[in-house]
């Protein structure tokens, strides 16, 4: 509920002349209209959504304490607004005596209007001295001081009233909130298994439950303590409630909602995934089959070689796939999550080095068949040139061959003699090259 701005100031001049009749008149118009100004003000402040909240609330800490300063500082000010109300009514008792008033009438009216001609007894409200200062059994004011002093209490006491009622109009709705989709969240945790004891996940359910719980009772009995006043503001109110734990809790609740999105998202797909991961290792086992048949084929046919040793099935990790369709078989959804991630990791791997371990076992053999291409190739350059039928290149040609479809195959004996066929037919073809000039002429 809204209310009034801050008690207009008086605006009248300082004691000094008596007043005539007409500056007396029209100073009672504007006290008038002061008092009425502050009269809304105050039971607006009466009737303040976030005073009533506070009377009735179980305060503690910070709020507690200036609560009861405030209310202090609410009586005190009644009790000011009263001497005030008093003032303008006994000015006015004067004024109303006659007509045209004489010098005593104006001199009593100038005393109560500009003089310190109002005094408020302090025993009666028994402020606190923080507020007025040193106790005293009375005080005198002029009104001036008066609305001065009524001004400066209404600000605090507002400030105070506006500040708690905007923490419990923005952070225990939005605690609700966030607590009903904890609760929603908490029940698709249960529903794939995961629990406090038994899923990291459920744990942080536990404690955002935990920090929910016991942020809302701070916030409700201590709403000061989550206000962060507004840098350089003098209004009431100015600032706004501090959210940084509702937020990080916020944010906590998110980073588990994902994690159980992802648990789900493995019950629905559980099963294509495995059916995955068995085709994984059984491609990698067929090519580790391979790889030890090429073993067995090189170091029958290839000599003077190394051959790199092949590694067993990946049982290992069809231990584990199993374990990962015993899981799925009893719902264990958010074991199965985190075990079929590492299994997808590690399969892809395990094929890798399968294609890898029959890459090395096979190098022999294709260096073999890399040499018998080049040495037909040749074979079919000297057919071109009409060189076919020359011993000597008949000679290394077979001696080449003999080796190359021989086994156990020598590749560095082999590889010589293929090079040695290509330098002889190197050599010819130069010397056709040069000799044909002299054939033409």
């Amino acid at each position: 509920m809204g209310v009034a701005g801050p008690f207009p100031g008086f605006a009248g001049k300082p004691p000094g002349p008596v007043m005539d009749r007409d500056e007396a008149d029209r100073a009672l118009a504007r006290l008038g209209a002061e008092h009425e100004a502050i009269e809304t003000s105050l039971l607006a402040l009466q009737d303040h959504a976030g005073r009533r909240l506070l009377e009735g609330a179980d305060l503690t800490g910070v709020t507690k304490e200036r609560w009861a300063a405030t209310e202090q500082s609410i009586t005190l000010l009644w009790g000011y607004f009263d001497a005030y109300a008093g003032a303008i009514d006994a000015a006015r008792e004067i004024r109303a005596r006659r007509r045209s008033p004489n010098r005593d009438d104006l001199l009593a009216l100038t005393e109560l209007l500009r003089g310190q001609g109002v005094t408020v007894a302090s025993t009666a409200t028994r402020p606190d001295p923080s507020i007025t200062g040193p106790a005293k059994l009375s005080e005198r004011f002029t009104l001036e001081e008066l609305v001065a002093r009524m001004n400066e209490l209404y600000a605090r006491s507002l400030d105070m009233v506006v500040a708690s009622d905007s923490v419990w109009s923005a952070l225990p709705a939005r605690i609700d909130l966030l607590a009903a989709e904890l609760r929603r969240t908490r029940s698709l945790a249960h529903s794939v298994g995961v629990r406090p004891g038994e899923h990291p996940a459920g744990d942080d359910l536990e404690s955002i439950t935990h920090e929910l719980a016991t942020l809302r009772v701070q916030v409700i009995s201590d709403p000061l303590a989550f206000w962060l006043p507004g840098p350089g503001s003098a209004a009431p109110g100015g600032g706004r409630p501090d959210t940084t734990r509702y937020d990080r809790a916020a944010r906590a609740l998110d980073d588990v909602r994902r994690e159980i999105e992802a648990v789900l998202a493995v019950r629905q797909d559980a099963e294509q995934r495995l059916v995955h991961l068995r085709d994984l290792l059984s491609r990698a086992d067929r090519t580790l089959a391979e790889a030890r048949s090429a073993r067995g084929e090189v170091l029958a046919k290839i000599a003077a070689t190394e051959v790199p040793a092949v590694s067993g099935p990946p049982t290992a990790l069809q231990e584990r796939l199993a374990t990962a369709s015993e899981y799925r078989r009893h719902a264990q959804w958010h074991r199965l999550s985190p075990l079929l991630d590492s299994l997808e990791r590690e399969a892809e791997d395990e094929l890798l080095r399968a294609r890898e371990s029959l890459s090395a076992v096979t190098a022999p053999l294709a260096v073999r068949a890399e040499l018998r291409g080049r040495l037909d190739a040749y074979k079919a350059k000297v057919a071109r040139h009409g060189l076919a039928e020359d011993p000597v290149l008949i000679e290394r040609y077979d001696a080449a061959r003999r080796m190359l479809w021989s086994a156990p195959c020598d590749l560095r004996v082999a590889g010589q003699a293929v090079l040695r066929y290509q330098e002889a037919v190197a050599e010819l073809l130069d010397v056709r090259r040069t000799s044909a000039p002299e054939d033409r002429r």
